[in-house]
């Protein structure tokens, strides 16, 4: 069973909110502070979790960006009001996905097990070897290698933290190397038909991606078109 936690000041979402989750095989467990959220996630065990904008102690950018510096899990944010800066200002710190309040308690459980669908990946640790490499692990020159089994990424021979969303969209640019995808493409693939276009996202995201992959050239724009990755890929 997934574990999730949520980081919200309103005592009265947690419960209501936990029996729901209970349906869909999943548990999750209410901290009313950041501080207590922090220690709970430092304590290890969750799968996912939920943060809340307005929080006591610190905001809820402020406890993302604590979050993302000790961790990659996924991060989905509930913006009040559904406020275009708050979800860019949620995105550029390295959450994975956001939800304007009020929500639908379904619709939050969608966007938990699509978060945690990008984690579990096409991941297998039976996977065949082919003359000593892993199935599936992608070389390009220039020095990137990423193995969709580990979700590891290898910039010039040193690891890149990458948070899930950042991973599905290297990996989806990277399966076809070259090919140009859209903002809605993008979107459409990694969030599914159903969710709500918010192209700036994209571009965000990119944004993190590139900075994290510097000093490699890797992810190319076509002005009106959209992104691909512009790396050769390798024999090994």
């Amino acid at each position: 069973m997934h574990r999730v936690l949520l980081i919200d000041d309103d005592k009265q979402l947690g419960p209501p909110l936990a029996t729901y989750f209970q349906r869909f095989e999943m548990s999750l467990t209410h901290a009313l502070k950041p501080s207590d959220g922090l220690a709970r996630l430092r304590a290890g065990g969750f799968d996912a979790a939920i943060l809340d904008v307005m929080l006591p102690e610190m905001d809820g950018f402020e406890l993302c960006r604590t979050i993302r510096k000790e961790s990659d899990i996924p991060i989905i944010m509930l913006t009040a009001r559904g406020e275009v800066m708050d979800r860019v200002v949620g995105l550029e710190l390295g959450a994975d996905d956001y939800l304007p309040k009020p929500f639908e308690p379904r619709e939050l459980v969608a966007r938990v097990q699509t978060v945690l669908r990008r984690r579990v990946g096409n991941s297998s640790a039976s996977q065949p070897k082919v003359a000593g490499n892993e199935l599936g692990i992608l070389h390009f020159e220039g020095g990137l290698t990423i193995d969709p089994a580990r979700r590891s990424v290898r910039r010039l021979g040193d690891e890149v933290e990458l948070t899930g969303t950042e991973f599905e969209l290297l990996h989806l640019l990277a399966r076809e190397s070259g090919r140009v995808y859209s903002r809605d493409d993008i979107l459409n693939q990694l969030r599914g038909q159903e969710a709500e276009l918010f192209t700036r996202a994209v571009d965000i995201v990119v944004s993190r991606l590139r900075k994290k992959l510097e000093p490699l050239d890797c992810i190319k724009t076509l002005r009106n078109a959209g992104y691909s990755l512009a790396l050769r890929k390798s024999p090994s």
